[in-house]
């Protein structure tokens, strides 16, 4: 028996199995960090974001390797419509043709690339998740490590790239500062910016998730959320990168603090203010963008990136009345009849295990920090967003991998605007759809350490896998009718009201 005990620690777990080299140099390290959070896209390529580009609305960028648009004289893609779905949306947003966000990208361009084989990029100039070699033809997979054991060179290299990155203009692309409309009928009037690297996610962040501008001072619709709160939360949220810059994860699971925030990783508490990080931290000098969305709202603008002011964290003085502890391993235990619903929702925490003012998960690891990474629009400013949403990225892996759920069991109608099957997740060129991250990180070459060789583990967990299923009612599909159009119990949408944020404190 103690032997059985010891086989099923060791499986749920593991020690990392294999140990990559993390940036071998810093050769290529601006251009492959590019959105490397996700997809390897971004908005708005630089080639498309002119006046003509705006008035042809066509983004098909020349391919350098041979001169022509998307690459196709060497058949790596080709100019193309857009095909939008038209599939409805739910009833949550009531409106049509008032948001840029709707049928995306139809606001800017009806005409892209599209990429053959295993080439990607908005040119088809790179490889699709996964590939390298010039012809796209060599998988490959990377491997995220849990921080915490990473070694101090490893650590310091992952800081410093992401340093690197907050102090260096993407050279590929750029950010809207003003809607559509504002650019004028026919783009004379183009509104866009360059922007570091590392603010360019937190942008595309804010972007997916701001209100949208109904006309008028303050005029907004405030239910409206294009990566939260319904199906496309976790496909939005797959954070890729490329082989020589793979984000690490945290397991906050047990923690009784903040793990990570410490000067030799994410940056200590201010021993003076402690709401601030540690003058003995990179991320001390750190200027936030994205976070006063009101006062955008209430002169009718987007965030420019403008800087707004330091990093805010202050790790465990949070509201106890919404978030009592750190997230534990216990708390993927029994939940409540809504929680039975959906597998989605509760990890993104929206139930708070039937205390609707509870929230849980994803949402307590927000609102643990206590600071810039409280609120949904600029929550990404703080870099413990992508190590905590590396972590949920991997429970949504283990879920995929032990339920293998078809591709109709995502939603195709009904769901709140923008996150049905097929539409394309805002705000990236080249073109994605929700449904297309509805699929095992391996087909989009990364591998979490904890996750490695799970065959050794499967035959021996099969009847604790059973009985879990049996105390635990939350892990077996229950086909239950949705509202919003899921035909999966585990994809529902929240229950509980949409919010600005996950909490207010600060």
């Amino acid at each position: 028996m103690k032997q059985e005990k010891k086989v099923l620690w060791e499986c749920l777990n593991p020690k990392p199995l294999l140990d990559v080299t993390w940036f071998p140099s810093y050769s290529g390290v601006t251009e492959a960090y590019c959105c490397n959070f996700r997809l390897n896209s971004c908005q708005f390529p630089r080639p498309c974001a002119t006046s003509e580009g705006l008035r042809t609305k066509e983004c098909c960028p020349l391919w350098d390797g041979d001169g022509s648009a998307c690459g196709a004289l060497s058949g790596r893609g080709f100019c193309t419509d857009v095909v939008i779905s038209d599939d409805p949306h739910g009833p949550q947003y009531p409106h049509s043709g008032i948001d840029d966000r709707e049928r995306w990208p139809l606001a800017f361009f009806n005409r892209t690339c599209r990429c053959a084989g295993n080439y990607g990029g908005f040119n088809c100039g790179e490889c699709r998740f996964g590939y390298w070699g010039s012809n796209c033809a060599e998988y490959r997979e990377s491997v995220r490590r849990n921080i915490l054991t990473m070694s101090t060179a490893e650590q310091q290299k992952f800081i410093s790239y992401l340093n690197l990155g907050k102090n260096t203009i993407n050279r590929d692309y750029v950010i809207a500062t003003g809607t559509r409309a504002q650019m004028g009928e026919n783009g004379e009037n183009p509104m866009f910016s360059d922007i570091n690297t590392y603010d360019l996610f937190v942008w595309m962040h804010y972007y997916v998730s701001r209100d949208a501008l109904l006309g008028g001072p303050g005029n907004v619709w405030q239910d409206i959320d294009f990566a939260h709160e319904s199906a496309a939360f976790l496909p939005w949220h797959r954070l890729t990168g490329d082989f020589n810059f793979t984000i690490p994860y945290w397991d906050w699971r047990n923690s009784q603090t903040c793990d990570v925030c410490t000067d030799a990783l994410m940056g200590g508490r201010n021993s003076l203010n402690p709401n601030l990080i540690s003058t003995a931290s990179v991320f001390s000098s750190w200027k936030v963008i994205c976070t006063q969305s009101e006062e955008y709202n209430s002169r009718e603008a987007l965030c420019n990136a403008t800087g707004e002011g330091p990093l805010l964290r202050n790790p465990g003085n949070h509201d106890t009345n919404r978030v009592q502890r750190l997230p534990n391993s216990d708390d993927t235990g029994p939940m409540d009849r809504f929680a039975n619903m959906s597998f989605r929702n509760v990890l993104e925490g929206r139930n708070g295990y039937g205390r609707v003012s509870q929230s849980t998960l994803h949402n307590a690891l927000h609102m643990f920090m206590n600071g810039s990474m409280s609120s949904v629009q600029g929550s990404a400013n703080d870099p413990i967003f992508l190590l905590h949403h590396a972590f949920i990225d991997s429970i949504y892996e283990r879920w995929l991998r032990n339920h293998q759920p078809p591709r109709n069991s995502y939603p195709r109608t009904n769901a709140p605007i923008g996150h049905n099957d097929g539409y394309y997740m805002v705000p990236f060129l080249p073109l994605y759809r929700n449904g297309d991250y509805f699929l095992s990180n391996k087909a989009l070459g990364y591998e979490y350490a904890y996750l490695l060789d799970p065959g050794q583990c499967i035959t021996f967990l099969n009847p604790y896998l059973q009985q879990a299923q049996q105390i635990w009612q939350w892990l077996v599909r229950k086909k239950r009718a949705s509202s919003y159009g899921e035909r999966q119990p585990l994809l529902h949408s929240s229950s509980e009201e949409g919010s600005s944020s996950y909490q207010t404190t600060l």
